[in-house]
């Protein structure tokens, strides 16, 4: 896959796209037309309708039209038809019944930039459901992105309006940013997880809201960050390789995190997971990419160190020369 994929695709999904085009009259059921028929049918007889009649004509109009009530306990219908959905081959618990509903279950981490929930998927009177996390990323009236800037560099907005709102945060310009960290996200963790990379399947993504795959056990307890953690001797040596291996998997695919750290890695039975990607890097298309890379390899293996690893196996400058070759700019 080529390096600028995900601009590409930032530029096909450009969440603020302006040119103008016929809105679609929303789909109606057969059972709501066939209302609207016999509500048409009987407003031709108005003059022998009473009141109450016509009340009764409009309410079953009503109903008909808004469609059937949320079981309950739930609260929303799933928005899986809405939005853009993950890559195949889809896991076999990923709920796609578009008679599903969504269930809040609490709020599993609050940040600086987006919100993670939990929620629960199901079909009403079975046992078909899964337990996913909703990242919600904050609109324009809460504290825009860290570090934003960089990040940005590379990524291509084709509309110079974009660009003039997004430099001088204006608050569509905000906005708009949070909803590319949206699908810059969402855009990662489907490519990464194409290719084998230990990251959270994406669902799918609605505006700012992206749905994953829960990290974590069947009573919502979600599983630990590395920085929460005591491992050593071997099992510190065992997640350390687990690491490179999955830093390489990312050079492979001309990208770094970003972000790198012991707080945006978690342990989930055994296994490292990169989570928090919606400032990863394209390391050819944005000039400070090396460095970005230089600063993660820093990063993790300060914590590494910190805990006992080996000095032979903790070189940051040796293995950030190995992640570049295997990128490619070596």
């Amino acid at each position: 896959m080529r390096s600028h994929d995900i601009d590409d695709y930032l530029d096909d999904e450009n969440p603020s796209d302006t040119r103008r085009s016929r809105p679609r009259k929303p789909k109606r059921s057969e059972a709501a037309r066939s209302v609207e028929g016999d509500f048409d049918q009987e407003t031709t007889r108005a003059g022998r309708l009473t009141e109450q009649e016509r009340a009764r004509l409009a309410a079953v109009r009503d109903s008909a039209l808004a469609g059937p009530e949320l079981p309950a306990g739930t609260d929303r219908w799933t928005t899986w038809g809405d939005g853009e959905q993950g890559p195949h081959p889809r896991p076999g618990w990923v709920v796609t019944e578009l008679a599903a509903a969504d269930t809040e279950l609490g709020v599993l981490k609050t940040g600086k930039e987006a919100d993670v929930h939990l929620i629960r998927r199901a079909v009403p009177d079975t046992d078909r459901g899964s337990v996913m996390a909703a990242k919600r990323y904050r609109s324009n009236e809460h504290r825009m992105f860290h570090r934003d800037a960089g990040y940005l560099e590379g990524r291509r907005v084709r509309r110079s309006r974009e660009m003039r709102a997004m430099a001088n945060r204006t608050a569509f310009g905000r906005n708009l940013i949070a909803e590319r960290w949206a699908v810059a996200e969402f855009a990662a963790l489907s490519r990464l997880w194409a290719v084998g990379a230990p990251v959270p399947y994406p669902v799918q993504r609605s505006g700012t809201e992206l749905l994953m795959e829960f990290l974590g056990d069947e009573l919502g307890e979600a599983a630990p960050r590395l920085a929460e953690l005591r491992p050593d001797g071997d099992e510190l040596v065992e997640l350390w390789h687990q690491l490179v291996a999955a830093l390489e998997l990312l050079a492979g695919e001309g990208m770094t995190h970003g972000d790198l750290s012991a707080y945006n890695l978690l342990v989930h039975e055994g296994q490292v997971m990169l989570i928090d990607l919606p400032q990863i890097v394209d390391m050819v298309a944005n000039p400070r990419g090396t460095e970005f890379l230089a600063r993660d390899v820093s990063n993790v293996m300060t914590w590494f160190r910190s805990r006992g690893l080996r000095p032979e196996l903790a070189d940051p400058d040796r293995l950030t020369t190995e992640l570049l070759a295997v990128a490619g700019l070596d």
